[in-house]
């Protein structure tokens, strides 16, 4: 009893931590969380789907049976001694008991079995009379309910674990076990997918996702297992009509819903209905719940900026999200993987967005994520996430924004990158030129990148800044080699074979000069595009500055850039698709069923309360001597209090009251 109260705790222990930590989602948002160390301790527990780990599971299975065997084992003796009255009790051992009272009547034995008998009655109790010889032994007792409060709060137990049981993953795992079922590992069509790789119709549970595009139909869940998923058959087909998402004026999502139609093939019936957040469809003993949203398969137009070579013209590209392709100019696969058309994020510390998974888009509609306002959130216009393979065969993950950002009071275009998901985004911020675009920068990049072009602006710099002869042309050849270092490597480059200790005293040196020899390239550029040169005064001046800062510190990060072109959204066709959560959990009703036997199982026992009085009556030569005795499971002040209301009973009705004057 003590192992299994043990593991009841344990398992309420696991259930509060399955509880406070969001379970099934994406393995690099709890990397991103805890940390790759505890995040790989944790795992070894699969704590991110808690309910569903075999540790869990055992656990349950355990209980289940180890309370059922102490169900049939103590049931019976607790039954036989509910209906029992104890008759048999020996007279004598009453006096052993410690609420007990000794008293003489004029009323000959059977009269007063009588009255004892109507007295008892009258207070609720059953009883029973035992003959011995002249004695007589009346048993009484009520709250015998009281044992039933601990059959029936284990049944409790046994029927809550079963249900849980039944709703979780393990009749799939036993199909995949027993039927040879094998998890589908990468990209299939649906039709492609062997029958090994599909689940039966008939499933007694399961819990499957399902995504959905506007006007598309399925009748197949997916439901995950280990590192592949297995198809689940549904007994209906869903059609997603339209998918509706609102929002509030700063972009945040409100509320999101789906007009769905339901074909059942079996019935030859059909009918529309609306699915959102918190109204679940139940049909055919399958429930669907609007899960949340996703992309599905939005038309995107690109710009592929060249980010190497004397080009500066962007090519046009096209891709869909969910598909691959080539990336312009280059033999690399470019997967486009996401698409948001809103992403409202917080800006007030300039510091650049991160993407938001669906997730937390979701919480801020159920509530579960709910907070003040913040007047600081902004929507920030489109964005798109794709990845490129390198030549290494290494992965990189990309989110660009669409439209620009001010940050530090200045509009930027983002182009992020990270190595993997377990990584934040790091930022190029690509400022905004005089006519809105970033083509100004990707001009400045490719003149950097032509020779000719990079010897002029370093012989302006060093006319502007030196005087004429040695000190001039000293000037040029610094400013000249720095730019060319800069331009292949960045700011690494020209410190790079510098001891640590002088790389600052350099770097003081070569970054004004850089920046003032960008400055020249930019009017060169602006020259050759019939544009007059760059404001240096005034407003427009500072504005000019701060400019080719940014500029500056985005060209010194390109060499790092793990792609050979960048893409800019020009345009979209936005596809949206509804994300359903379809289960089949019959379970549930198991679990009420469980839950109604627990609490009439803690109630018995805490509320009705079991009494137990014998009075033994003997002859004696004035009439009858009684010998009362009363018990209970539990001794308390109100236990006490109905002893002497008994008492005071028995010695009115001995001295010859009535019963009635109780």
């Amino acid at each position: 009893m003590r192992f299994a109260i043990s593991l009841l705790v344990f398992i309420c222990i696991a259930s509060l931590i399955g509880t406070v930590l969001p379970q099934n989602q994406a393995l690099n948002s709890y990397v991103d969380q805890f940390g790759p160390f505890w995040f790989a301790v944790f795992n070894e527990f699969s704590i991110w789907q808690i309910y569903n780990s075999a540790w869990f599971l055992l656990i349950m299975a355990f209980l289940v049976v180890s309370t059922t065997l102490c169900i049939f084992r103590n049931a019976p003796k607790m039954l036989r001694d509910a209906r029992s009255f104890r008759e048999y009790v020996r007279g004598s051992s009453l006096r052993a008991f410690h609420h007990r009272v000794e008293l003489d009547s004029a009323l000959a034995p059977a009269q007063a079995r009588e009255a004892v008998g109507a007295l008892l009655q009258t207070q609720g109790y059953r009883y029973r009379v035992r003959e011995d010889g002249d004695s007589l032994m009346v048993a009484a007792k009520k709250g015998s309910a009281n044992r039933l409060g601990y059959i029936f709060a284990h049944t409790a137990i046994v029927v809550i674990l079963l249900g849980g049981l039944m709703d979780s993953e393990l009749p799939v795992r036993l199909q995949t076990w027993m039927f040879n079922k094998q998890p589908v590992v990468g990209n299939m069509l649906i039709s492609d997918v062997p029958q090994s790789g599909r689940l039966s119709a008939r499933n007694p549970s399961f819990r499957a996702n399902m995504l959905l595009p506007d006007g598309q139909q399925s009748n197949m869940g997916i439901v995950t297992e280990g590192q592949g998923v297995l198809l689940q058959p549904l007994p209906f087909t869903i059609r997603l009509k339209k998918f509706y998402i609102d929002y509030y004026s700063n972009g945040q999502p409100s509320d999101f819903r789906s007009d769905v139609t339901i074909t059942d093939p079996k019935r030859g019936k059909s009918f529309d209905r609306t699915i959102q957040v918190n109204e679940p469809l139940h049909y055919d003993g399958v429930t669907v719940y609007q899960s949340s949203f996703d992309d599905g398969g939005s038309k995107l137009q690109l710009k592929a900026w060249p980010l190497h070579g004397t080009d500066a013209q962007p090519q046009a590209f096209n891709g869909t999200v969910g598909h691959s392709g080539k990336l312009p100019g280059s033999n690399l696969a470019v997967n486009f993987t996401g698409f948001r058309a809103i992403n409202v994020e917080d800006l007030s510390a300039n510091k650049a967005p991160q993407p938001k998974s669906v997730v937390r888009e979701v919480a801020a509609v159920t509530g579960s994520a709910a907070r003040a306002p913040n007047k600081n959130l902004h929507n920030v216009g489109p964005s798109v996430q794709y990845s490129v393979i390198d030549k290494d065969g290494q992965s990189h993950d990309f989110n660009q924004y669409m439209l620009p950002v001010k940050l530090d009071g200045f509009p930027v275009f983002l182009m992020g990158t990270r190595d993997d998901a377990s990584q934040p985004y790091r930022y190029l911020r690509i400022p905004v030129g005089d006519h809105g675009g970033m083509n100004e920068f990707m001009q400045l990049r490719a003149a950097l990148d032509d020779p000719a072009l990079r010897d002029e602006a370093a012989r302006r710099f060093a006319a502007h800044n030196a005087t004429p002869g040695q000190q001039q042309t000293l000037m040029f050849e610094a400013a000249r080699g720095a730019l060319r270092t800069f331009s292949s490597q960045g700011f690494n480059g020209i410190i790079s074979s510098a001891p640590a200790a002088e790389r600052e005293k350099i770097l003081n040196f070569a970054v004004p000069m850089i920046q003032l020899s960008l400055v020249e390239l930019r009017d060169l550029v602006r020259e050759r595009n019939h544009e007059p040169p760059v404001v240096r005064q005034g407003a427009q001046g500072e504005h000019e500055s701060r400019w080719m800062q940014l500029a500056v510190l985005a060209l010194a990060s390109l060499p790092d850039y793990p792609a050979p072109v960048a893409l800019q959204l020009s345009s979209f066709n936005q596809v949206q698709a509804s994300v359903f959560q379809i289960a089949r959990s019959p379970g549930k009703t198991t679990v009420y069923i469980g839950c109604v036997l627990l609490i009439l199982g803690v109630f018995s026992m805490f509320y009705i309360r079991e009494r137990r009085v014998w009075v033994w009556i003997r002859p004696s030569d004035h009439g009858s001597s009684w010998l009362a005795a009363m018990t209970t499971q539990r001794r308390t002040l109100d236990f006490n209090h109905e002893f002497e209301r008994l008492r005071e009973a028995l010695r009115r009705l001995s001295a010859g009251g009535s019963k009635h004057d109780v």
